[in-house]
C-alpha cells in the first residue's frame, strides 16, 4: 500500500543512441540518470523520447531510454508511450509515462475531440490557393493507473514550442526567414497548433469531470508556456477565467504554485528563467498536495552558456510532486 504517491515529469530532450551523437547516450547517461532516481517517481511521465530501429528488423523501439533506466526501479515500472500510426515507436519525440502501479488503460489522442481547424495561408509562395488543416504536432498521452483501488487519470503533453511553423517560399534556410509578414503569419499557425491542442486536452478532462466530479486528475509535461500563457489557462480553467463558482471543482492547480518564487523555472533562455514544464492537479489531489521540487540548480543556460555546444544534459529541468495517499 503506498503512503506517499510521487508523480514527476521531465523533457530528456531528444533522448537518442546514434552512432553519430555527440554527446553520446554514454554520456548523457551519467548526468541524466541521477536525476531521474533523485525524483524517485512513482509515475513519471517523459518527452522527448526518440525511438530506434531494432537490430534484427525496421521496427523502432525505446532502446535508449531502456539504456537510461537499466538498473533502476523505473526498469520493471508499467509502461504506455506514443506509437506511430503502425503501431510502433516513433522516430522522435515519444511521449512515455512510467508507473509503479498497474496502467489499465492507455489511449494517445490527436484530434478525435477537436478537429484540426482549416486555413489559407496569406504569405506563402507560390500563393495557397485551399486552405489545408492546421494538426497539432504530436498526440497527447492518457492513461488511467490503479493505485491501491484508486483510479488516477494522467495526461503526458509536449505542446508545440513558440517558434513560428514553416510557411512555403518564406525561409532562407532552416532558421532564417525571409521577411517578417511570413514570420509573423508562420509564428500564427504556430500558435493555432499549441492552443488548439491545449483545447483538445481540457475536452478530455471534461469527458472524466462529466462521468465523475471527484476523479484524480494529473496533467503533466512540457506545455511550453508559463502558467499564465493561454495554453496553460485554458487547460487549467481557473475561476478568474471562468467566472462560475459551480465549476470550481473541475479547475486544476499548477502544483508547482508550492514552489518558491525564485526557485520557480524549468528552463533559462538568454538568462531569463520560465516555467514551462507543469503538474496541473484537480482539486481532489491537490487536497493531497504535500511537497513539491524542481530539481534546477545544475540547469544550464541554453543560450548563454553553451551557445550551438552539444552538452549532454536536457536544458529542461525535472519536477516532482509528492501527495499523501491514505
Amino acid at each position: 500500500m503506498a503512503d506517499v504517491l510521487r508523480i514527476a515529469t521531465f523533457n530528456l530532450e531528444n533522448l537518442d543512441d546514434r552512432d553519430d551523437l555527440k554527446p553520446s547516450l554514454a554520456d548523457r547517461i551519467p548526468v541524466l540518470r541521477p536525476q531521474l532516481e533523485w525524483l524517485a517517481a512513482d509515475v513519471l511521465c517523459l518527452q522527448e523520447v526518440n525511438g530506434q530501429p531494432h537490430e534484427k528488423h525496421a521496427q523502432r523501439g525505446l532502446e535508449a531510454l531502456d539504456r537510461l533506466i537499466e538498473g533502476t526501479s523505473y526498469a520493471g515500472f508499467h509502461r504506455a508511450m506514443t506509437t506511430s500510426p503502425s503501431g510502433v515507436a516513433m522516430d522522435v519525440h515519444n511521449l512515455v509515462i512510467l508507473s509503479r502501479h498497474p496502467i489499465v488503460e492507455a489511449r494517445q489522442v490527436r484530434h478525435e475531440v477537436v478537429p484540426a481547424p482549416s486555413y489559407r495561408m496569406v504569405t506563402a509562395e507560390p500563393p495557397a490557393e485551399e486552405p489545408v488543416p492546421v494538426e497539432w504536432d504530436r498526440p497527447a498521452l492518457h492513461v488511467k493507473i490503479d493505485v491501491d483501488g484508486e483510479a488516477l487519470h494522467v495526461f503526458n503533453l509536449h505542446l508545440r514550442a513558440p517558434r513560428a511553423s514553416f510557411v512555403p517560399g518564406q525561409k532562407i534556410d532552416a532558421a532564417r526567414w525571409r521577411t517578417m509578414r511570413g514570420w509573423a503569419e508562420g509564428f500564427f499557425i504556430a500558435s493555432m497548433k499549441r492552443t488548439g491542442q491545449a483545447c483538445e486536452v481540457r475536452m478530455l478532462i471534461e469527458e472524466l469531470f462529466e462521468h465523475d466530479e471527484t476523479v484524480r486528475v494529473a496533467v503533466c509535461g512540457d506545455m511550453n508556456a508559463e502558467a499564465f500563457e493561454m495554453p496553460v489557462r485554458l487547460i487549467r480553467g481557473d475561476m478568474s477565467d471562468t467566472r462560475a463558482p459551480e465549476l470550481a471543482r473541475r479547475v486544476l492547480v499548477p502544483a508547482e504554485d508550492r514552489v518558491p518564487e525564485d526557485r520557480r523555472y524549468s528552463i533559462t533562455h538568454a538568462g531569463r528563467h520560465a516555467m514551462y514544464d507543469h503538474i496541473l492537479v484537480s482539486a481532489t489531489l491537490s487536497d493531497r498536495l504535500r511537497s513539491v521540487a524542481v530539481d534546477n540548480e545544475t540547469l544550464l543556460d541554453e543560450v548563454g552558456d553553451v551557445g550551438d555546444q552539444a552538452v549532454p544534459q536536457s536544458f529542461h529541468a525535472p519536477l516532482v510532486a509528492e501527495f499523501t495517499w491514505p
